[in-house]
């Protein structure tokens, strides 16, 4: 691997290595693909997101909508703003709950603009694993409130609370979240997960082939389109996604009243699980280079699964007295008023200015970048008690893609 790594990065990665390698000998010579995945990323000591190590922007390893432009949390405020103003009117709490923050930048542009608009939102609250993340959250939004007289109480939760009400916000969370990996072996459904091998140059961590699913998770997991194996060739290798199934199965029942909106890069199952995406769709990133070897950089690359949305369509629509909408990113944004935010704050004649937003709008809306790529998820849980439908909340008015 034409990759070079500083010393603190290969100390880093040969301390991680040991610790799989621990691991996958405490189990008995294997574990799932989720464990791997889960200990890469969120051991609470050399896990990528727990190790304090630089993660977005430029000097990272992924740029996020939020870091791209401002206009970005700006356009989500048309489409949430209701939903606060309705929980005001009713002299209740005006709260969003923000998943996995990031840097902040989301939160720095939502309760700006909400300020801008004569609105202070009563809480910020965030859930976030990353303590150095945490950290930056903390000295950036204390700042913002600061320096704009905010009354905003920014508040990090470890846990979702009971009977949520107002907003939820996951901007790039699912595609973090573990992830079963899967393939055909003698025309039946394995485990895809982590061994050890002992060759020339010592001990190395390799794909390995684990146990049949389960009769159980063959019914429970498995998309309608996998049911049948035999349909698949030789060697099919995919994701499912329990985890992220259970992340929203909980997170729909606490959020009495309100909005969740779920934005990240994914596909209906048709796409997701076509013959001809013969290898799935799990990718690690290191300073913006994208790796095929997902299990050669533990620690210090981003490990990434785009979602699955029909199966988390399916969960929602289970769900009593509620609303649902789903649609591209590009589309979302073009109707929820990104054009007219632009026009309001910048003027295309004035190039040195608009140039760079013309840049980042492209970025955000080609079908070629984030634009197609990117899935909005809504879902509206007893907004009739808000007098609201989600149909007309800005950006959900548009054509919906759930079937």
């Amino acid at each position: 691997m034409d990759i070079n790594l500083t010393q603190p990065e290969e100390e880093h990665l040969a301390t991680m290595m040991v610790k799989i390698s621990a691991e996958i000998e405490k189990k008995g010579g294997w574990i799932p693909f989720s464990r791997y995945m889960e200990i890469a990323l969120y051991d609470p000591d050399l896990g990528y997101y727990c190790s304090g190590q630089e993660k977005f922007g430029a000097e990272g390893d992924f740029i996020t909508a939020p870091e791209i432009t401002p206009f970005f949390g700006q356009t989500l405020v048309n489409t949430v703003l209701p939903i606060l103003e309705n929980l005001k009117k009713r002299g209740l709490p005006t709260r969003i709950l923000e998943y996995g923050a990031g840097t902040g930048s989301l939160a720095k542009s939502i309760l700006l603009e909400l300020h801008s608009r004569g609105f202070d939102l009563d809480e910020y609250h965030i859930i976030e694993i990353s303590p150095d993340l945490i950290q930056r959250q903390k000295v950036l939004l204390s700042n913002v409130c600061k320096e704009n007289n905010l009354r905003t109480q920014c508040v990090w939760l470890d846990f979702v609370p009971n009977d949520v009400e107002g907003v939820v916000l996951a901007n790039e969370v699912l595609d973090a979240i573990p992830c079963e990996r899967i393939c055909v072996h003698n025309k039946i459904w394995h485990h895809l997960g982590l061994a050890i091998t002992q060759g020339s140059e010592g001990k190395k961590i390799i794909s390995a082939l684990g146990p049949a699913l389960s009769n159980a998770e063959c019914k429970n997991d498995l998309s309608p389109l996998l049911q049948n194996s035999q349909a698949f060739p030789e060697g099919y290798t995919t994701e499912i996604h329990p985890q992220a199934q259970a992340w929203l199965k909980t997170l729909s029942e606490k959020l009495r009243c309100g909005l969740l909106l779920i934005i990240d890069y994914g596909f209906h199952e048709q796409e997701y699980y076509h013959a001809q995406r013969s290898e799935g769709t799990l990718m690690a990133h290191h300073h913006h280079r994208a790796l095929t070897d997902i299990v050669a950089l533990p620690g210090i690359s981003d490990i990434t699964t785009h979602i699955e949305c029909s199966s988390l369509l399916r969960i929602l629509e289970q769900v009593s007295n509620s609303e649902i909408f789903f649609s591209s990113q590009a589309s979302y944004l073009l109707h929820a008023g990104i054009g007219d935010l632009v026009l309001q704050k910048a003027s295309p004649d004035d190039a040195k200015q608009f140039i760079p937003i013309s840049n980042a709008l492209q970025k955000l809306m080609s079908e070629a970048e984030m634009g197609e790529l990117f899935k909005v998820i809504a879902f509206g849980k007893d907004l009739k008690a808000l007098n609201l439908s989600l149909n007309e909340l800005p950006g959900l008015t548009g054509r919906s893609r759930i079937y």
